[in-house]
Protein backbone atom coordinates (compact mmCIF):
# COMPACT_ATOMS: atom_id res chain seq x y z
CA UNK A 1 0.00 0.00 0.00
CA UNK A 2 1.41 3.61 -0.87
CA UNK A 3 2.25 5.36 2.28
CA UNK A 4 0.51 9.04 2.96
CA UNK A 5 3.16 11.20 3.88
CA UNK A 6 2.17 14.45 5.94
CA UNK A 7 3.61 18.06 4.45
CA UNK A 8 4.36 21.32 4.98
CA UNK A 9 2.45 22.91 2.44
CA UNK A 10 -0.19 22.36 0.10
CA UNK A 11 -1.67 23.38 -2.84
CA UNK A 12 -2.87 27.01 -2.07
CA UNK A 13 -0.30 27.29 0.31
CA UNK A 14 3.77 29.00 0.23
CA UNK A 15 6.10 27.15 -0.89
CA UNK A 16 9.09 26.58 0.97
CA UNK A 17 11.24 28.68 -1.04
CA UNK A 18 8.97 31.68 -0.31
CA UNK A 19 8.94 30.64 3.63
CA UNK A 20 12.74 30.92 3.39
CA UNK A 21 12.38 34.47 1.74
CA UNK A 22 9.84 35.91 4.08
CA UNK A 23 11.59 35.16 7.37
CA UNK A 24 11.60 38.12 9.50
CA UNK A 25 13.52 38.71 12.99
CA UNK A 26 12.44 39.76 16.48
CA UNK A 27 14.73 42.36 17.60
CA UNK A 28 14.08 41.17 21.25
CA UNK A 29 14.47 37.24 20.04
CA UNK A 30 16.50 36.43 22.66
CA UNK A 31 14.60 37.89 25.53
CA UNK A 32 11.83 35.87 24.28
CA UNK A 33 13.34 32.97 24.30
CA UNK A 34 14.39 33.47 28.19
CA UNK A 35 10.40 35.03 29.00
CA UNK A 36 9.24 31.77 27.76
CA UNK A 37 11.53 29.34 28.69
CA UNK A 38 11.45 31.08 32.53
CA UNK A 39 7.49 31.63 32.41
CA UNK A 40 6.57 27.86 31.18
CA UNK A 41 9.26 26.69 33.90
CA UNK A 42 7.23 28.29 36.58
CA UNK A 43 4.96 25.05 36.22
CA UNK A 44 8.22 22.96 37.53
CA UNK A 45 7.94 25.35 40.40
CA UNK A 46 4.12 24.35 40.70
CA UNK A 47 5.08 20.96 40.83
CA UNK A 48 7.92 21.03 43.53
CA UNK A 49 6.03 23.12 45.76
CA UNK A 50 2.84 21.06 45.48
CA UNK A 51 4.66 18.02 45.86
CA UNK A 52 7.23 18.81 48.58
CA UNK A 53 4.83 20.68 50.81
CA UNK A 54 3.33 17.53 52.12
CA UNK A 55 6.62 17.01 53.70
CA UNK A 56 5.82 19.88 56.49
CA UNK A 57 2.13 19.79 56.02
CA UNK A 58 1.27 15.79 57.19
CA UNK A 59 2.49 16.21 60.17
CA UNK A 60 -0.40 18.69 60.58
CA UNK A 61 -2.76 17.47 58.26
CA UNK A 62 -2.22 13.84 60.44
CA UNK A 63 -2.84 15.56 63.49
CA UNK A 64 -6.15 17.31 62.17
CA UNK A 65 -7.38 14.04 60.52
CA UNK A 66 -6.11 11.47 63.01
CA UNK A 67 -4.14 9.94 60.07
CA UNK A 68 -3.12 6.03 60.20
CA UNK A 69 0.14 5.11 58.10
CA UNK A 70 -2.12 4.35 55.32
CA UNK A 71 -3.80 7.38 55.19
CA UNK A 72 -0.68 9.24 55.55
CA UNK A 73 0.57 7.20 52.26
CA UNK A 74 -2.76 8.40 50.64
CA UNK A 75 -2.54 12.10 50.96
CA UNK A 76 0.72 11.81 49.97
CA UNK A 77 0.42 9.86 46.62
CA UNK A 78 -3.19 10.99 45.86
CA UNK A 79 -1.15 13.63 43.72
CA UNK A 80 1.05 11.38 41.98
CA UNK A 81 -1.93 9.32 41.00
CA UNK A 82 -3.23 12.31 39.46
CA UNK A 83 -0.26 13.21 37.91
CA UNK A 84 0.52 9.73 35.97
CA UNK A 85 -2.99 10.14 34.88
CA UNK A 86 -2.46 13.74 34.05
CA UNK A 87 0.31 13.05 31.99
CA UNK A 88 -1.30 10.47 29.76
CA UNK A 89 -4.39 12.48 29.27
CA UNK A 90 -2.70 15.67 28.87
CA UNK A 91 -0.47 14.25 25.65
CA UNK A 92 -3.86 14.36 23.79
CA UNK A 93 -4.59 17.86 24.08
CA UNK A 94 -0.80 18.80 23.47
CA UNK A 95 -0.93 16.99 19.95
CA UNK A 96 -4.66 18.53 19.02
CA UNK A 97 -4.09 22.34 20.54
CA UNK A 98 -0.71 22.60 20.92
CA UNK A 99 2.06 22.75 23.77
CA UNK A 100 0.97 26.59 25.11
CA UNK A 101 -2.62 25.89 24.96
CA UNK A 102 -2.01 23.07 27.09
CA UNK A 103 0.10 24.91 29.55
CA UNK A 104 -2.46 27.41 29.38
CA UNK A 105 -4.91 24.59 30.54
CA UNK A 106 -2.63 22.89 33.20
CA UNK A 107 -2.16 26.31 34.93
CA UNK A 108 -5.75 26.36 35.09
CA UNK A 109 -5.93 23.32 37.44
CA UNK A 110 -3.03 24.25 39.17
CA UNK A 111 -5.42 27.15 40.56
CA UNK A 112 -8.22 25.12 41.25
CA UNK A 113 -6.47 22.19 42.57
CA UNK A 114 -4.43 24.26 45.06
CA UNK A 115 -7.69 26.43 46.17
CA UNK A 116 -9.82 22.82 46.74
CA UNK A 117 -7.12 21.47 48.26
CA UNK A 118 -6.87 24.04 50.93
CA UNK A 119 -10.60 24.08 51.39
CA UNK A 120 -11.48 20.30 51.49
CA UNK A 121 -13.42 19.55 55.17
CA UNK A 122 -12.82 15.88 55.22
CA UNK A 123 -9.96 13.34 54.69
CA UNK A 124 -11.28 12.03 51.52
CA UNK A 125 -12.15 15.46 49.89
CA UNK A 126 -8.53 16.12 50.66
CA UNK A 127 -7.30 12.91 48.96
CA UNK A 128 -10.08 13.91 46.19
CA UNK A 129 -8.41 17.50 45.57
CA UNK A 130 -5.16 16.04 45.87
CA UNK A 131 -5.75 13.39 42.41
CA UNK A 132 -7.51 16.77 40.88
CA UNK A 133 -4.37 19.14 41.39
CA UNK A 134 -2.07 15.88 40.16
CA UNK A 135 -3.52 15.87 37.01
CA UNK A 136 -1.70 19.69 36.47
CA UNK A 137 1.14 18.45 38.06
CA UNK A 138 1.54 15.41 35.24
CA UNK A 139 0.38 17.37 32.59
CA UNK A 140 3.11 20.11 33.41
CA UNK A 141 5.58 17.62 33.51
CA UNK A 142 4.53 15.73 29.94
CA UNK A 143 4.30 19.58 28.25
CA UNK A 144 6.67 21.82 29.64
CA UNK A 145 9.85 20.47 29.09
CA UNK A 146 8.48 19.45 25.36
CA UNK A 147 7.37 22.71 24.55
CA UNK A 148 11.00 24.29 26.09
CA UNK A 149 12.68 21.57 23.85
CA UNK A 150 11.10 22.54 20.66
CA UNK A 151 11.70 26.36 21.51
CA UNK A 152 15.35 25.71 22.31
CA UNK A 153 18.56 25.97 19.82
CA UNK A 154 20.54 22.73 19.98
CA UNK A 155 23.42 23.93 21.65
CA UNK A 156 21.00 25.44 24.72
CA UNK A 157 18.07 23.11 24.81
CA UNK A 158 20.23 20.98 27.66
CA UNK A 159 20.19 24.29 29.68
CA UNK A 160 16.83 25.73 28.70
CA UNK A 161 14.91 22.17 28.99
CA UNK A 162 16.35 21.43 32.79
CA UNK A 163 15.36 24.97 34.09
CA UNK A 164 12.33 23.14 34.58
CA UNK A 165 14.61 20.99 37.18
CA UNK A 166 15.90 24.14 38.57
CA UNK A 167 12.18 25.19 39.00
CA UNK A 168 11.30 21.91 40.24
CA UNK A 169 14.23 22.47 43.15
CA UNK A 170 13.42 25.97 43.35
CA UNK A 171 9.45 24.66 44.82
CA UNK A 172 10.40 22.48 46.54
CA UNK A 173 12.94 24.67 48.88
CA UNK A 174 10.22 26.76 48.88
CA UNK A 175 8.04 24.32 50.55
CA UNK A 176 10.43 23.35 52.70
CA UNK A 177 11.11 27.01 53.85
CA UNK A 178 7.01 27.24 54.59
CA UNK A 179 6.81 23.71 56.63
CA UNK A 180 9.46 25.10 58.86
CA UNK A 181 8.75 28.89 59.40
CA UNK A 182 5.31 29.46 58.47
CA UNK A 183 3.57 25.78 59.66
CA UNK A 184 2.91 26.94 63.23
CA UNK A 185 1.61 30.39 61.94
CA UNK A 186 -0.14 30.03 58.92
CA UNK A 187 -1.17 26.17 59.60
CA UNK A 188 -1.24 23.53 56.37
CA UNK A 189 -4.16 25.18 54.55
CA UNK A 190 -2.44 28.34 54.01
CA UNK A 191 0.49 26.58 52.99
CA UNK A 192 -1.37 24.76 50.15
CA UNK A 193 -3.28 27.72 49.10
CA UNK A 194 -0.32 29.76 48.00
CA UNK A 195 0.43 28.15 44.78
CA UNK A 196 -2.69 29.80 43.38
CA UNK A 197 -0.78 33.17 42.71
CA UNK A 198 2.11 31.99 40.36
CA UNK A 199 -0.08 29.60 38.57
CA UNK A 200 -2.57 32.72 37.87
CA UNK A 201 0.57 34.45 36.81
CA UNK A 202 1.56 32.00 34.36
CA UNK A 203 -2.26 31.25 33.09
CA UNK A 204 -1.86 34.96 31.70
CA UNK A 205 1.32 35.44 30.32
CA UNK A 206 1.38 32.49 28.48
CA UNK A 207 -0.98 34.11 26.37
CA UNK A 208 1.42 36.02 24.92
CA UNK A 209 4.35 33.82 24.52
CA UNK A 210 5.66 31.76 21.04
CA UNK A 211 4.08 28.88 20.05
CA UNK A 212 6.17 25.69 19.32
CA UNK A 213 7.75 25.84 15.96
CA UNK A 214 7.50 22.25 15.16
CA UNK A 215 3.54 21.47 16.24
CA UNK A 216 2.91 24.74 14.24
CA UNK A 217 4.86 22.95 10.97
CA UNK A 218 2.99 19.93 11.59
CA UNK A 219 -0.64 21.66 12.55
CA UNK A 220 -0.96 24.90 11.17
CA UNK A 221 1.99 25.46 8.10
CA UNK A 222 5.92 25.97 7.36
CA UNK A 223 4.76 29.50 7.31
CA UNK A 224 3.53 29.83 10.91
CA UNK A 225 6.88 27.92 12.36
CA UNK A 226 9.05 30.17 10.32
CA UNK A 227 7.05 33.10 11.92
CA UNK A 228 7.73 31.70 15.78
CA UNK A 229 11.08 30.75 15.04
CA UNK A 230 11.16 34.45 14.34
CA UNK A 231 10.62 35.88 17.55
CA UNK A 232 13.30 33.42 19.14
CA UNK A 233 15.79 33.37 16.80
CA UNK A 234 18.58 36.26 16.40
CA UNK A 235 19.46 35.52 12.74
CA UNK A 236 17.72 35.01 9.75
CA UNK A 237 20.34 31.85 8.79
CA UNK A 238 19.41 30.27 12.16
CA UNK A 239 15.70 30.45 11.62
CA UNK A 240 16.11 28.84 7.34
CA UNK A 241 18.04 26.58 8.55
CA UNK A 242 15.85 24.88 11.31
CA UNK A 243 12.91 25.82 8.88
CA UNK A 244 14.76 23.37 5.61
CA UNK A 245 15.55 20.60 8.48
CA UNK A 246 11.63 20.62 10.27
CA UNK A 247 10.96 20.61 6.44
CA UNK A 248 12.85 18.20 5.31
CA UNK A 249 12.05 15.97 8.42
CA UNK A 250 8.29 16.43 7.74
CA UNK A 251 8.28 14.93 4.07
CA UNK A 252 10.09 11.70 5.65
CA UNK A 253 7.13 11.13 8.12
CA UNK A 254 4.19 7.91 7.36
CA UNK A 255 0.67 9.13 9.02
CA UNK A 256 1.27 5.18 10.49
CA UNK A 257 3.87 6.59 12.76
CA UNK A 258 1.92 9.09 14.28
CA UNK A 259 0.52 9.08 17.78
CA UNK A 260 0.42 5.28 20.12
CA UNK A 261 1.37 3.41 17.10
CA UNK A 262 4.56 5.00 15.93
CA UNK A 263 6.06 3.97 19.66
CA UNK A 264 5.62 0.29 18.45
CA UNK A 265 7.88 0.81 15.55
CA UNK A 266 11.05 -1.39 15.79
CA UNK A 267 13.10 1.78 14.59
CA UNK A 268 11.61 3.94 17.49
CA UNK A 269 12.65 1.01 20.03
CA UNK A 270 16.02 2.63 21.24
CA UNK A 271 14.40 5.70 22.29
CA UNK A 272 11.63 4.43 23.92
CA UNK A 273 14.02 2.06 25.83
CA UNK A 274 16.45 4.50 26.94
CA UNK A 275 13.81 7.51 28.12
CA UNK A 276 11.52 5.29 29.34
CA UNK A 277 14.30 3.63 31.05
CA UNK A 278 16.02 7.06 32.59
CA UNK A 279 12.46 8.21 33.90
CA UNK A 280 12.15 5.13 35.50
CA UNK A 281 15.07 5.03 37.53
CA UNK A 282 14.73 8.91 38.01
CA UNK A 283 11.43 8.39 40.32
CA UNK A 284 12.66 4.98 41.54
CA UNK A 285 15.89 5.69 42.82
CA UNK A 286 14.53 7.04 45.79
CA UNK A 287 14.91 10.60 45.56
CA UNK A 288 11.30 11.45 45.78
CA UNK A 289 11.18 9.07 49.04
CA UNK A 290 13.49 11.27 50.73
CA UNK A 291 11.96 14.92 49.61
CA UNK A 292 8.69 13.38 51.16
CA UNK A 293 9.32 11.25 54.13
CA UNK A 294 12.36 12.87 55.28
CA UNK A 295 11.06 14.27 58.34
CA UNK A 296 9.09 11.50 59.41
CA UNK A 297 12.03 9.07 58.54
CA UNK A 298 14.19 11.55 61.20
CA UNK A 299 11.42 11.72 63.51
CA UNK A 300 10.72 8.18 64.29
CA UNK A 301 14.41 7.31 64.16
CA UNK A 302 14.09 9.36 67.34
CA UNK A 303 14.75 12.91 66.13
CA UNK A 304 12.79 15.96 67.28
CA UNK A 305 11.02 17.33 64.70
CA UNK A 306 12.41 20.88 64.59
CA UNK A 307 15.35 18.59 63.95
CA UNK A 308 13.93 16.85 61.34
CA UNK A 309 12.28 19.73 59.41
CA UNK A 310 15.77 21.28 59.53
CA UNK A 311 17.38 18.54 57.78
CA UNK A 312 14.71 18.35 55.66
CA UNK A 313 15.09 22.20 54.09
CA UNK A 314 18.74 21.21 54.01
CA UNK A 315 17.81 18.09 51.48
CA UNK A 316 15.79 20.60 49.50
CA UNK A 317 18.85 23.19 49.66
CA UNK A 318 21.04 20.35 48.31
CA UNK A 319 18.47 19.29 45.13
CA UNK A 320 17.63 22.97 44.14
CA UNK A 321 21.92 23.83 44.07
CA UNK A 322 22.47 20.51 41.97
CA UNK A 323 20.05 21.17 39.96
CA UNK A 324 21.33 24.31 39.27
CA UNK A 325 24.70 23.26 38.46
CA UNK A 326 23.12 20.30 36.50
CA UNK A 327 21.45 23.00 34.15
CA UNK A 328 24.50 24.82 33.41
CA UNK A 329 26.49 21.56 32.99
CA UNK A 330 24.62 19.38 31.03
CA UNK A 331 25.06 20.47 27.83
CA UNK A 332 28.93 20.80 28.18
CA UNK A 333 29.29 17.41 30.09
CA UNK A 334 26.27 15.74 28.67
CA UNK A 335 23.49 13.58 29.26
CA UNK A 336 25.22 10.00 29.70
CA UNK A 337 28.41 10.54 31.02
CA UNK A 338 26.71 13.07 33.70
CA UNK A 339 24.73 10.12 35.16
CA UNK A 340 27.55 8.12 34.68
CA UNK A 341 29.92 10.27 36.62
CA UNK A 342 27.01 10.72 39.46
CA UNK A 343 25.55 7.70 39.62
CA UNK A 344 28.00 5.34 41.37
CA UNK A 345 28.16 8.34 44.16
CA UNK A 346 24.39 8.19 44.96
CA UNK A 347 24.59 4.17 45.62
CA UNK A 348 27.36 4.49 48.10
CA UNK A 349 25.52 7.41 49.81
CA UNK A 350 23.09 4.94 50.74
CA UNK A 351 25.01 2.54 51.38
CA UNK A 352 26.11 4.50 54.53
CA UNK A 353 23.02 5.79 55.17
CA UNK A 354 21.40 2.14 55.33
CA UNK A 355 24.55 1.54 57.68
CA UNK A 356 23.56 4.55 60.35
CA UNK A 357 20.14 4.01 60.49
CA UNK A 358 21.46 0.19 61.20
CA UNK A 359 23.16 1.69 64.06
CA UNK A 360 20.21 3.51 65.96
CA UNK A 361 22.09 6.42 66.53
CA UNK A 362 21.47 9.18 69.49
CA UNK A 363 20.73 12.55 68.45
CA UNK A 364 23.12 14.66 68.73
CA UNK A 365 25.81 11.80 68.58
CA UNK A 366 28.59 11.36 65.80
CA UNK A 367 26.40 9.34 64.07
CA UNK A 368 23.23 10.73 63.68
CA UNK A 369 25.45 13.96 62.14
CA UNK A 370 27.03 10.66 59.79
CA UNK A 371 22.92 10.03 58.95
CA UNK A 372 22.52 14.02 57.51
CA UNK A 373 26.00 13.95 55.77
CA UNK A 374 24.90 10.68 53.64
CA UNK A 375 21.33 11.82 53.57
CA UNK A 376 22.64 15.30 51.78
CA UNK A 377 25.55 13.37 50.39
CA UNK A 378 22.70 11.17 48.43
CA UNK A 379 21.01 14.22 47.67
CA UNK A 380 24.00 16.27 45.80
CA UNK A 381 24.73 12.77 43.55
CA UNK A 382 20.94 12.21 42.73
CA UNK A 383 19.99 15.49 41.79
CA UNK A 384 23.27 16.56 40.21
CA UNK A 385 22.88 13.51 37.83
CA UNK A 386 19.80 11.35 36.87
CA UNK A 387 17.39 14.33 37.80
CA UNK A 388 18.76 16.68 35.95
CA UNK A 389 18.48 14.17 33.26
CA UNK A 390 14.86 12.09 33.63
CA UNK A 391 12.94 14.91 32.01
CA UNK A 392 15.28 16.13 29.59
CA UNK A 393 15.87 12.32 27.47
CA UNK A 394 11.37 12.61 26.88
CA UNK A 395 11.73 15.84 25.44
CA UNK A 396 14.52 15.63 23.28
CA UNK A 397 14.42 11.59 22.02
CA UNK A 398 11.14 10.83 20.37
CA UNK A 399 10.66 11.90 16.75
CA UNK A 400 7.98 14.44 16.02
CA UNK A 401 5.18 12.51 14.67
CA UNK A 402 5.12 10.08 17.59
CA UNK A 403 6.27 12.97 20.31
CA UNK A 404 3.07 13.91 21.87
CA UNK A 405 2.29 10.31 22.75
CA UNK A 406 6.24 9.33 24.05
CA UNK A 407 5.93 12.43 26.05
CA UNK A 408 3.01 11.31 27.79
CA UNK A 409 4.48 7.88 28.44
CA UNK A 410 7.53 9.41 29.78
CA UNK A 411 5.87 11.40 31.92
CA UNK A 412 3.78 8.67 32.90
CA UNK A 413 6.41 6.18 33.85
CA UNK A 414 7.98 8.60 35.92
CA UNK A 415 4.56 9.31 37.54
CA UNK A 416 3.82 5.55 38.27
CA UNK A 417 7.34 5.12 39.77
CA UNK A 418 6.97 8.13 41.69
CA UNK A 419 3.30 6.92 42.77
CA UNK A 420 4.92 3.07 43.76
CA UNK A 421 7.39 4.43 45.90
CA UNK A 422 5.52 7.13 47.72
CA UNK A 423 2.70 4.65 48.53
CA UNK A 424 4.92 1.75 49.42
CA UNK A 425 7.92 3.66 51.24
CA UNK A 426 6.70 3.47 55.07
CA UNK A 427 5.18 0.40 54.46
CA UNK A 428 8.80 -1.28 53.56
CA UNK A 429 10.61 0.40 56.45
CA UNK A 430 8.40 -1.29 58.57
CA UNK A 431 9.39 -4.77 56.57
CA UNK A 432 12.85 -3.69 55.95
CA UNK A 433 13.47 -1.27 58.54
CA UNK A 434 15.07 2.15 57.23
CA UNK A 435 18.67 0.50 57.22
CA UNK A 436 17.50 -2.00 54.77
CA UNK A 437 15.02 0.11 52.53
CA UNK A 438 18.49 2.38 52.21
CA UNK A 439 20.10 -0.40 50.75
CA UNK A 440 17.39 -1.34 48.90
CA UNK A 441 17.07 1.61 46.76
CA UNK A 442 21.03 1.32 46.92
CA UNK A 443 20.52 -2.27 44.43
CA UNK A 444 17.98 0.12 42.31
CA UNK A 445 20.33 2.99 41.67
CA UNK A 446 23.34 0.04 41.30
CA UNK A 447 21.11 -1.45 38.50
CA UNK A 448 20.20 2.09 37.01
CA UNK A 449 24.60 2.99 35.85
CA UNK A 450 24.50 -0.11 34.72
CA UNK A 451 21.48 0.36 32.52
CA UNK A 452 22.56 3.93 31.59
CA UNK A 453 26.07 2.19 30.71
CA UNK A 454 24.83 -0.02 28.41
CA UNK A 455 21.69 1.45 27.01
CA UNK A 456 21.85 5.21 26.97
CA UNK A 457 23.86 7.10 23.72
CA UNK A 458 24.97 10.80 24.03
CA UNK A 459 22.05 13.49 22.55
CA UNK A 460 23.70 16.63 23.96
CA UNK A 461 24.35 18.90 21.16
CA UNK A 462 22.08 17.10 18.54
CA UNK A 463 19.16 18.70 17.08
CA UNK A 464 15.93 16.89 17.34
CA UNK A 465 15.88 16.31 13.26
CA UNK A 466 19.41 15.17 13.99
CA UNK A 467 18.49 12.59 16.83
CA UNK A 468 15.25 11.69 14.52
CA UNK A 469 17.38 10.94 11.92
CA UNK A 470 19.77 8.44 13.79
CA UNK A 471 17.02 6.63 15.03
CA UNK A 472 15.65 6.12 11.25
CA UNK A 473 19.52 4.97 10.53
CA UNK A 474 19.43 2.58 13.29
CA UNK A 475 22.49 4.28 14.97
CA UNK A 476 20.71 5.41 18.18
CA UNK A 477 22.82 3.62 20.55
CA UNK A 478 25.80 4.31 22.81
CA UNK A 479 29.78 3.67 22.08
CA UNK A 480 31.22 1.75 24.99
CA UNK A 481 34.57 2.46 26.32
CA UNK A 482 34.75 6.13 24.36
CA UNK A 483 32.74 9.55 25.54
CA UNK A 484 29.85 8.99 22.96
CA UNK A 485 27.72 11.13 20.53
CA UNK A 486 25.19 9.56 18.44
CA UNK A 487 25.71 12.19 15.73
CA UNK A 488 29.25 11.82 13.97
CA UNK A 489 29.21 15.08 11.98
CA UNK A 490 28.16 17.46 14.63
Amino acid sequence: MENTHLTTTNSTGPTLASVLKSVQISPNADKTLWIATVVAAICGGLYGYDTGIISGALLLIKQDFHLTITQQEWVASAILAGAAVGAIGFGWSSEKFGRRATVIFVTAIFVMGSIACSLAPSINLLITARFFLGLAVGGSTQVVPTYISELAPPARRGNLVTLFNVAIGIGILLANIAGLMMRDEWGWRPMVAAAALPAAFVFIVMFFLPKSPRWAARNEGLDVAAEQLGRIRNTRESVQKEVREIHSNMQKIDTTERGWKGLMLPWVRPAVIAALGVAFFTQAGGLEMMIYYTPTFLTDAGFGPQWSLWASLGVAIVYCVMTLLGCLFVDRIGRRRLMLIMGPGAVLSLVGLGICFALHPAPGSVGSFAVLAFLLLFMLFNSGGIQVVGWLTGAEMFPLPMRGAATSAHAAVLWGSNLVVTATTLELVQTLTLGGTMWFYAGVNLVSVIFVFLLVPETAGASLENIETTLRQGTFRPRIGQSPKIIDNL
